[in-house]
């Protein structure tokens, strides 16, 4: 339709008609009734290269930042709650650095599924509200992962949750999971996506509520204009701010550093269940690491019944094939011998031996549960009952180095045991064990971290413990063991821990400290 335009438009011009002020592409040579045919070509010459007209392909970036810099698509109001939040981030550079250091492995992949369901780019920026891409983010309300599943949210989307394995911490499903969830909400909530993020932070019934009490009172049903609790009218706000700082980040000073644009990591399927530790072997990268890529693993082992996949470096992936096609299935586990006594059952061996019950029944090829005294079974080894002389060679040449250099850490604003653990290639426990601290101790400004870099891996390297502080609101009818049973913690230390021996009863609104394992609970 608009070549015709344009014809009418240059047959005007020749005849005399006047041009005004307000016309899109006006010509650089004025043209008058006697206007030449190389006039005439100057102007369908402009009028061609209209950039509505122009088929460009989209800008390649090597930063992951750039990329999402550049398709931030939600209008952000200049209003208070955004202003607020936009302004703390700014005075808070360290944050946006270790944000950007914990989202180097993922962020590339979120953005990949992001742009494939059409949606707005700056979903991708989400994980930072939720958890600030800590991929054993926890919160007080049983919410875990860098997208923050509640239990009964992630069974909802099929995020499997069980003793070996929790997906609400795998990378790769909690993002399917995330981006099904909010897909589902901005289809709900009309096409609001505003409204939608809100919902995944508050539930679409609350939001859903809200907006039906507005339209009974005639007014506007927009995420500014609805009546949300606290914290999710400051939830779409830091979201907003952090879209905000990231396309003017030159304005405000701020930095976001460069996270490659390109695939590092990617899934490869075992097929089986599969030692961690001989995984990282195999793959020539540190049990740390492969944690740090798959923290929805509890255990030292996958899942006998699944998912056998594992997210691996790319450049890593063809030698962890070529071994993994060299080993055997029954070589994939650490096993040993057990003989069956009088009162054992499947459940007290595996209790034994730190396993489960469908594990030495997979690695048995049992069809049921019953087993007879004598019977020889081999039994998965887990870290705690890990020898010397059950781990393959190489990982055994790895664990007999001896300690070569001490190293000092010196903590910074914002720094944890996680954080610094990342950083030097180390687990939480070591860190810990070396500084006579807790896994859970909260860290000084300043204060003096002894790291050795070639210390023998502990027999716990891969089970790190993932503990987290959180504070507990008491509601009505919660009791100690309800909540001990919850969090799968005991009695007597949430007391400890509160300092509440001899209280005999818990308010609604009473906060508690607990110190809660994220793998565990």
């Amino acid at each position: 339709m608009k070549k015709p335009l344009l014809i009418i438009a240059i047959l005007s011009l020749i005849t005399g008609c006047e041009i005004t002020q307000t016309q899109t592409q006006p010509p650089q040579t004025e043209i008058r009734d006697h206007a030449s045919p190389s006039q005439i070509s100057d102007v369908l010459s402009h009028a061609i290269q209209i950039p509505i007209e122009a088929d460009e392909p989209p800008p390649v970036f090597d930063d992951v930042w750039e990329r999402i810099r550049y398709q931030l698509s939600i209008p952000v109001p200049q209003n208070r709650p955004v202003v607020a939040e936009r302004n703390y981030y700014q005075r808070h550079q360290a944050y946006l650095d270790r944000i950007s250091k914990r989202a180097e492995p993922y962020l590339y992949f979120i953005v990949e599924e992001v742009e494939k369901r059409q949606m707005p780019i700056e979903i991708a920026l989400l994980p930072i509200v939720e958890s600030a891409f800590d991929p054993f983010g926890y919160s007080h309300r049983s919410a875990s992962g860098i997208w923050q599943f509640m239990p009964q949210t992630g069974e909802r989307f099929d995020l499997k949750q069980n003793w070996w394995y929790d997906g609400r911490r795998d990378i790769v499903q909690s993002t399917r999971a995330a981006l099904e969830y909010l897909t589902y909400l901005h289809k709900t909530l009309d096409g609001d996506w505003l409204n939608a993020i809100a919902a995944y932070n508050s539930g679409e019934g609350r939001v859903m509520r809200a907006i039906r009490k507005n339209r009974k009172k005639h007014l506007p049903t927009d995420f500014w204009s609805l009546d949300l609790p606290r914290e999710t009218t400051a939830y779409v706000p830091k979201l907003l701010a952090l879209s905000d700082l990231l396309m003017r980040q030159e304005e405000f000073k701020v930095t976001w550093n460069k996270i490659i644009n390109a695939q590092v990591v990617d899934t490869v399927e075992v097929g089986t269940q599969i030692d961690l530790a001989l995984a990282a072997d195999m793959a020539g990268i540190s049990l740390t690491e492969l944690y740090r890529l798959n923290p929805g693993f509890n255990r030292w082992a996958t899942d006998p019944k699944g998912p056998h996949s594992l997210l691996l470096p790319t450049d890593k992936i063809a030698q962890f094939k070529t071994k993994l096609a060299s080993t055997p299935m029954q070589e994939r586990l650490r096993w040993q011998y057990y003989t069956v006594n009088r009162g054992d059952s499947l459940s007290v061996i595996a209790s034994k031996f730190d396993t489960s019950p469908s594990a030495i029944q997979t690695l048995n090829k049992l069809n049921s549960h019953i087993i007879r005294v004598g019977q020889k079974l081999l039994v998965p080894l887990s870290e705690g009952e890990l020898k010397s002389e059950h781990l393959p060679a190489s990982v055994r040449k790895v664990a007999n180095k001896s300690q070569q250099s001490k190293y000092t850490h010196t903590v910074k604003s914002g720094d944890t045991l996680w954080d610094i653990s990342r950083e030097h290639d180390v687990t939480i426990k070591q860190l810990a064990a070396w500084n006579k601290l807790k896994t859970s101790s909260v860290l000084k400004l300043g204060q003096q971290l002894n790291i050795y870099k070639s210390q023998p891996k502990q027999k716990n390297s891969g089970l790190q413990s993932t503990e987290r502080t959180i504070t507990y609101k008491v509601r009505k009818g919660d009791s100690l063991a309800r909540i001990a049973n919850k969090f799968n913690v005991s009695i007597k230390n949430i007391i400890k821990w509160n300092d509440i021996a001899g209280q005999k009863y818990l308010h609604p609104g009473q906060k508690l400290k607990l110190k809660v394992d994220v793998k565990r609970s």
